[in-house]
Order: structure tokens, then sequence, then C-alpha cells
């Protein structure tokens, strides 16, 4: 299994989104960080947060798992998201990154005004890679991510599967990917990813999790997987799915 170098310092280009908040096209992955069209905040907080403090509202600590770490859009915007809506959870985000250079850039960042009142927030990962308070605790764990998921010792509620697509990083899509995803969940523990893609859905499947669409006002469909059964989310049916088409199979580490 190839894992990618960590010593890369991929260039990147600004982009702005439809949304009108900013991210970057990275040039090693040749794909945007965010689609331009969704917004990168819009995405983070309609495929992700949004769904993600819904259906986990129960639990007054969550521990979330965001994969990867990349502009921290999805870990601020869960932060953002607590706060405007003065939720009293008391949150631990575990983020793996492989490009430390990216995070040391985070404090000049121009991230949307919605992120104004978690600039301490972002400065401390920028300088540390690391932030704690009485609510939020952040920790990015440097290095490659099939390498440090399975070092992590507590039980995840919520992961944000939110690597760059398949196409172009398919080892963070993959079967065993998804089995050391598995390993270091809670049994009613659930995803959300952005990818639709067959092989995708097939990988969660054969890992335990229950396959389901999740809809939002303009936004393209997406992905949640729950390893519980859930309510009022269209249920896909992975075993119909796999007689319809027989030929279908998830992505393995030994295709690439």
């Amino acid at each position: 299994m190839k894992l990618y170098n960590k010593t890369l310092r991929p260039q990147k280009e600004l982009l702005l989104c439809e949304d009108g908040t900013n991210t970057l096209y990275s040039k090693e992955f040749d794909e945007p960080y965010h689609s331009t069209k969704d917004g990168a905040l819009h995405e983070s907080l309609e495929k992700h947060v949004k769904p993600a403090l819904c259906f986990g509202r129960a639990k007054e600590n969550l521990t979330i798992l965001d994969i990867c770490f990349g502009l921290g859009y999805n870990t601020f915007a869960t932060l953002y998201y607590i706060k405007k809506y003065h939720l009293k959870r008391k949150v631990h985000i575990l983020s793996p990154e492989f490009d430390e250079g990216l995070i040391r850039s985070l404090s000049e960042f121009a991230y949307p005004p919605e992120f104004e009142s978690i600039k301490a927030v972002i400065a401390g990962i920028s300088k540390d890679f690391f932030y704690e308070d009485a609510q939020f605790k952040i920790e990015i764990l440097s290095g490659d991510a099939r390498e440090s998921i399975p070092q992590i010792k507590e039980k995840v509620d919520i992961v944000y599967q939110d690597a760059f697509s398949p196409a172009h990083n398919p080892l963070l899509w993959t079967r065993e990917h998804f089995r050391d995803i598995r390993k270091v969940c809670h049994d009613d523990a659930f995803l959300t990813t952005y990818s639709t893609a067959a092989a995708v859905r097939l990988g969660l499947y054969e890992n335990g999790f229950n396959i389901f669409v999740h809809r939002a006002e303009k936004m393209r469909y997406s992905t949640v997987a729950s390893l519980k059964m859930l309510k009022g989310l269209e249920y896909i049916d992975m075993e119909l799915k796999k007689q319809r088409n027989p030929k279908a199979r998830s992505l393995r580490d030994e295709d690439f």
C-alpha cells in the first residue's frame, strides 16, 4: 500500500465559492478543498455539521473524527454552529492532516465573518496544532490518516469523511480504511460524507454501516452512514443494490 509523502508541500490557489467563502485548489490532488458551487461554509454546515448535531443531539459530550483537517472548515463550522445556537455540548475533535505547512498558514487565511468569534481557536490551531477550553478540544493528528486513525484510543461518535475524492485520494475511501474507522467508533456512531459513489457506500456497508441519503436545501444530496438504524432519512437497501449490480465492489487497498 502506497502512503503519501509527508514532506510534500503542494501548490495551492485561492478560489472564491458561490456562497462568498474562500477555499483552495490543490494542484497535487488536482481538485479544490470544497465544492465551489456548494460553497465551503455552506457545504460544511449542510453536509456535515447539521446532520451530525441533529442525530447526535442526545449526547452532551461528543467525539468527532474529522477526515481530513485541510482548511478546518468542518471543525470550525462545528464550533460556530454550537456557539451560535448556544448548544450545551462539549466536543472533542480529532483530525488527521499531513500538510503541516497548510495548518501553520491558517491564521492568515481569509475565513468568512461567521468565524470571527473563534479567531482565537484558529490562531491556536495554526500555532500549536491544538486548542482546548472548557467546551472544545481540538487535536491535529499530524501525518498520514491511515497511520494515525488506528492509533486513536478514544471512541468516536461522529465521523466527517471529507477527504479528497476517491479518484484522487483513493486510499482514504477503501474498505480497509472504513474498517479502521469502524474499530474506533462507538456502536451508535455515524458518518457523513459528500460521496454518493456505489464503491464508497459498499465499503461502508461491508463494515457494518447502514446507508442513507441526506438532502439539504440548495445542496446536492450526500450520504449518511450509521451503525444504528435512523429515522427521518431515506434508507438505501445495499443488498438489493448488490443484487441489481453483481459486478459492483468496494475500493480495496490492494487496488492501489
